[in-house]
């Protein structure tokens, strides 16, 4: 199982950015998918996830700023950002479960190596 993290790098505050997740190595049209993030000096946090059938759930700290979205012809995962805030700078990964979404960060298999996100004032 491999997940592997892009698009990340300096915005400044306000900005968008967009992120994606390639996997391979499972059947991706069938697992659940989400996106976390640590910042410098904190612990992981869950912002979003998206299952088999599509259905989307936020953290109410990202709802109506954050997007993520699937491919399953490409193995995909996106997640499109907007509003970003400089307390948002963290190292973004993404992870995999079969089953339902959770915010469990303890309830997910297999994630990524990350990719940082840096947001300037």
């Amino acid at each position: 199982v491999q997940l592997v993290e892009s698009g990340g790098g300096l915005v400044q505050s306000g900005g968008s950015l967009s992120l994606s997740c390639v996997t391979s190595g499972f059947t991706f049209s069938t697992s659940t998918m989400a996106w976390v993030r640590q910042a410098p000096g904190k612990g992981l946090e869950w912002l979003s996830g998206i299952d088999s059938d599509g259905n989307t759930y936020y953290s109410d700290s990202v709802r109506g700023r954050f997007t993520i979205a699937r491919d399953n012809a490409k193995n995909t995962v996106y997640l499109h950002m907007t509003s970003l805030k400089p307390e948002e700078t963290a190292v973004y990964s993404c992870a995999m479960r079969v089953g339902r979404v959770s915010s469990m960060l303890s309830e997910w298999d297999y994630w990524g190596q990350g990719t940082q996100v840096t947001v300037s004032t």
